[in-house]
């Protein structure tokens, strides 16, 4: 909704003049000072009165020691002591905090404090209180925007006579977009549609916006589709110069390219994919050596020789980072021509490839390895399926080669988690559409050999690479690189989960890190088949830290490895075709570093949008859930508890694993609060307790498509 207009009394025009003269100010140079009349000019006032209203902001401003005079009649802001930058992270209730990094806590901005910033703006705020805000919080005020997070948004239409607003989609979003009619570009009340913010200066109620692009009905399966991907920052479709520059390639290798590459047409290759996947990033072959070793090559998809550096193609696939993985279909990095064609390892097709090579003996030790471009001809496109029931029954294509696979990646996953691998795995939910993208059915993706015998061999792929740069040396300094990281669980959330599992009978030991890693792997051990299995599997893996890509080497705690990276999804993944281009580089003779900044820079992006992609695709399948319940209001579901607030509980029902909100306030059998000691839910009268992974019974009250949130009334048990 829009704010309400200020009073337009003297006071409060001098209020709103005192926050444009700082303005001005504050976008001026500091070293650069200004008079009455430059501010005037800036401002476009030619009245008598509002330059006299100026000299007064100016007299006070300066009595409040906000700006200082350089000379008479002419001043420049105060170098301000006490700023402090940050991330902004704004509540549906109108407040926001203010994140600064390496602050132990957060600030606390009242919604009149907020200024022009908007949710995940970087700012700058000022402390203006120690003592109150928000439940005793450090308090301030915004004082200027330094980065927007976002400049388009995605919601809906609605037009008057004389002007128009888009009310956006996201949650985190409280301010319509103010959108003059002129700028519609052919939107309709109602539509669903993209707006990108213009303008929004302190004498704005609302930013002002313009319409971008028209998406669609609110409520049509591919509108809302499009909707949540434009809603987190991806781009629809490709520019034009991108499409073209894919597709002047062609799937005709050229012989001297072939020529410079280690040459595997003649080995024997294979694919294992999902059955509906089009992009192939990786293959595998498999070569009998005569002293009894194995060759095994893990080939990825060379996308650096295709994409090359500040081209278009490379620009855009940077902008990406990622591709995005939507219920019903994939928003790729890359063009399709590149993604499903010229670079997917299609079967019967030479292919260029980036290779990690390893003669391994048959307790899958490492013998030699070898990093390179290669070419490679794929002899069987399989399915994780097709590989599943060959290894089941002994029968189909390249048995004994799967077989041998197979047994190789068993001994490199016991190794791994011998030497402290953690067994966490999330659930993937499918849905089955009909043509019409609307949901008839969901089920749980179920993860067995085939699955783990691909991932395998990229694990080794990736943690091989990663630690063949930290070992190379160039004089007296290491090469800067790209690692997937993932740091040590924070000591506190560890201890508050090893009490939460301790109710069920479980035990956490962290005491030390094997400690800690052996404990977790026999947890996820006994909880197979438990009904409170997703539960406390779901709060360990909460309780663990996010894994990101950087040039500090922390190593990655999850796998338990001192060194790693993402080497082999270059298709999907920016990163990986960062560690391409400096894999190649760094076996150069005399090859130099790369500027640290620059990659740390490339890395933080890749982090950031690696995140909105898997909230899209969270986004897109919450969609889905809500789209098969939003007819059942009324009727009841089975439960489980899966997270207690101080104010309800939030609940995932069996029927198709939707989570939604029972609150305290509708609950009328007693009355229930949050027993924070205890971590349960208890009724005062009654003293009957709930806890997490507790069986309980629901009923829909209301399932909201466009704010992706669903409401639960709890049923009492019948006595």
């Amino acid at each position: 909704m829009s704010k309400r207009p200020k009073n337009n009394n003297l006071k409060s025009q001098l209020i709103e003049l005192s926050d444009e003269v700082l303005r001005i100010f504050r976008q001026n140079k500091a070293d650069k000072s200004l008079n009455y009349r430059e501010i005037a000019a800036k401002l476009k006032i030619r009245d008598e009165f509002s330059l006299e209203m100026i000299i007064q902001v100016l007299e006070k401003l300066e009595n409040q020691q906000i700006i200082e005079a350089e000379r008479p009649g002419s001043f420049r802001l105060k170098q301000e002591e006490g700023l402090l930058e940050g991330r902004l992270e704004t509540t549906q209730r109108g407040f926001g905090f203010v994140v600064v990094e390496g602050r132990e806590n957060d600030i606390f901005i009242p919604e009149n404090k907020l200024g022009n910033a908007l949710s995940k703006d970087k700012v700058k705020v000022r402390i203006s209180s120690r003592k109150g805000g928000q439940k005793g919080k450090t308090e301030g005020e915004i004082v200027e925007v330094v980065e927007r997070f976002r400049t388009q948004f995605v919601g809906v239409v609605h037009v008057n006579k004389t002007f128009a607003f888009l009310v956006p989609d996201s949650k985190d979003m409280a301010i319509d977009l103010y959108i003059p009619l002129d700028k519609l570009n052919g939107a309709k009340d109602g539509q669903k549609a993209i707006a990108k913010l213009v303008d929004w200066t302190g004498k704005m109620e609302n930013p002002q916006g313009e319409i971008t692009e028209i998406l669609g009905s609110p409520g049509e399966h591919e509108t809302e589709m499009l909707s949540i991907v434009a809603e987190f920052g991806f781009p629809l479709v490709f520019p034009q110069e991108v499409i073209e520059a894919a597709e002047k390639f062609g799937l005709v290798i050229d012989k001297e390219e072939i020529a410079r590459r280690r040459d595997f047409r003649g080995v024997t290759t294979f694919t294992i994919d999902p059955v509906d996947a089009k992009d192939f990033d990786d293959a595998l072959s498999l070569r009998y050596l005569d002293d009894g070793t194995y060759e095994i090559g893990v080939h990825i998809a060379d996308v650096s020789h295709y994409v090359q550096p500040g081209s278009p193609l490379d620009k855009e696939a940077f902008k990406r980072a990622t591709s995005v993985y939507m219920v019903d279909r994939v928003v790729p990095m890359l063009p399709e021509n590149l993604s499903n064609m010229v670079c997917s390892l299609r079967p019967n097709e030479e292919k260029l490839t980036f290779s990690a090579v390893f003669v391994m003996d048959e307790n899958a030790d490492i013998v030699s390895e070898w990093f390179g471009r290669t070419v490679i001809k794929s002899d069987r496109r399989f399915a994780y399926e097709e590989v599943q029931e060959i290894l089941e029954t002994g029968t189909g294509d390249y048995l004994n080669e799967l077989r041998l696979i197979d047994k190789l990646a068993h001994k490199l996953r016991d190794d791994r988690f011998r030497k402290g691998s953690i067994r966490f795995e999330s659930e993937e939910l499918k849905f089955k559409l009909d043509e019409n993208g609307k949901p008839l059915s969901v089920f749980v993706k179920e993860r067995k050999e085939a699955h783990m015998l691909i991932e395998d061999f990229m694990l080794l792929a990736n943690r091989r690479v990663a630690a063949f740069i930290a070992y190379k040396d160039h004089g007296n300094f290491r090469n800067n690189f790209v690692y997937r990281v993932h740091d040590a669980p924070d000591l506190e959330r560890l201890k508050r989960l090893a009490n939460f599992v301790e109710r069920f009978g479980y035990e956490i030991n962290y005491t030390s890190r094997k400690a800690i890693s052996e404990s977790l792997n026999k947890l996820v051990e006994d909880l197979d088949g438990k009904d409170e299995a997703d539960i406390i599997e779901s709060m360990a893996i909460r309780t663990m830290a996010k894994a990101v890509y950087t040039t500090s080497n922390i190593g990655h705690y999850g796998l338990a490895f001192q060194h790693y990276t993402h080497f082999t999804s270059p298709i999907r993944r920016y990163p990986d075709v960062m560690v391409h281009r400096l894999l190649e580089q760094y076996q150069q003779e005399g090859a130099k570093t790369v500027d640290q900044g620059k990659l740390e820079k490339d890395c933080l992006h890749s982090s950031e949008r690696e995140r909105a992609a898997v909230q899209a695709e969270r986004a897109s399948t919450k969609y889905k859930q809500i789209e098969m319940i939003q007819d059942k209001e009324g009727e009841e579901f089975d439960a489980i508890i899966a997270e207690i607030k101080d104010f309800g509980f939030y609940v995932m029902i069996d029927y198709n694993h939707c989570d939604g909100l029972v609150r305290f306030a509708g609950m009328n059998d007693d009355r229930y609060y949050f027993d924070e000691q205890e971590y349960s839910i208890r009724a005062n009268r009654s003293g009957r307790t709930m806890t997490l992974g507790d069986k309980v019974r629901v009923k829909l009250v209301k399932a909201d498509l466009r704010l992706r949130q669903v409401d639960f009334q709890y049923v009492p048990e019948k006595k």
